[in-house]
């Protein structure tokens, strides 16, 4: 059983800890910040989703897939219980937790993104991913050329550019993504396209939805509260999608004061 990568900020501290888990094609690191925060208060672990990051690769994908690893991570460390806060795919990953773990789960966050299912809308980065050829490449600012031709966001082209790294075998090294893509990009309908599975979690719930967002609509508060009765959803003035990097300063605010940190 592989167990996910991670960072902890606040590991000394006794109190309930809390698990971050980031977005499609993202990694821990685009939480540094916020761990760092947080973890003044609570023991706080930044978590590379499978398929992401440092963490392990695997050809499966599916929402299961998914919270099951995030109670084997949970099992490995040895806590009972925690807050889980997930973003985009990391909140679906942390909603199918909840409604399959239901005793896990102290609190739940869920940032800009519903139990719905919702069409494909990745393929235009997908595409631009595949047609790097990492053997002809010899630096970053070649990939982001690269993809400039199929993104037009500065902002998602550096997003992607995180990913990268030197991958060394035997005398030789070339860039590579962290993220598997072959796996992201085969089984994308599996866990954007497709709805939670309906279930019922009781627990304490905050859905963190961005102003400027699109993700959450006022019609889905009543599917929402289908499956997660007791949820408050909060909207961030200022903040699109990626809501923690847009507002930071509120952001984190709406998230102490769930937790009853301040």
């Amino acid at each position: 059983m592989e167990i996910l990568h991670s960072k902890i900020f606040g590991e000394n501290l006794s109190s309930t800890p809390l698990l971050v888990f980031h977005g499609l094609f993202g990694m821990l690191d685009n939480w540094g910040s916020f761990g760092k925060e947080l973890g003044e208060f609570l023991p706080v672990h930044l978590i590379d989703l499978r398929n992401h990051g440092r963490s392990f690769h695997s050809e499966d994908m599916s929402h299961d897939d998914l919270a099951d690893d995030i109670a084997n991570y949970m099992n490995h460390f040895g806590f009972e219980k925690a807050h889980v806060l997930g973003h985009s795919l990391g909140g679906k990953a942390v909603m199918q937790f909840a409604l399959s773990y239901p005793e896990k789960v102290e609190k739940l966050i869920v940032v800009d993104i519903g139990p719905k299912a919702y069409p494909p809308h990745h393929q235009g980065i997908i595409k631009a991913l595949e047609t790097v050829n990492f053997k002809a490449v010899k630096s970053r600012n070649e990939i982001e050329t690269i993809l400039s031709q199929y993104i037009p966001e500065k902002s998602t082209i550096q997003f992607l550019a995180k990913n990268l790294y030197w991958e060394e075998n035997g005398n030789t090294k070339r860039l590579n993504w962290r993220f598997n893509l072959k796996t992201l990009s085969e089984k994308y309908n599996q866990f954007v396209s497709n709805a939670i599975k309906f279930g019922v979690f009781e627990g304490e719930t905050l859905f963190i939805a961005g102003e400027k967002s699109n993700y959450i609509l006022p019609q889905d508060e009543f599917s929402i509260k289908q499956q997660f009765p007791k949820a408050k959803i909060v909207k961030v003035k200022n903040a699109a999608h990626w809501v923690q990097a847009d507002n930071p300063v509120d952001f984190s605010e709406v998230v102490r004061n769930f937790l009853d940190l301040n």
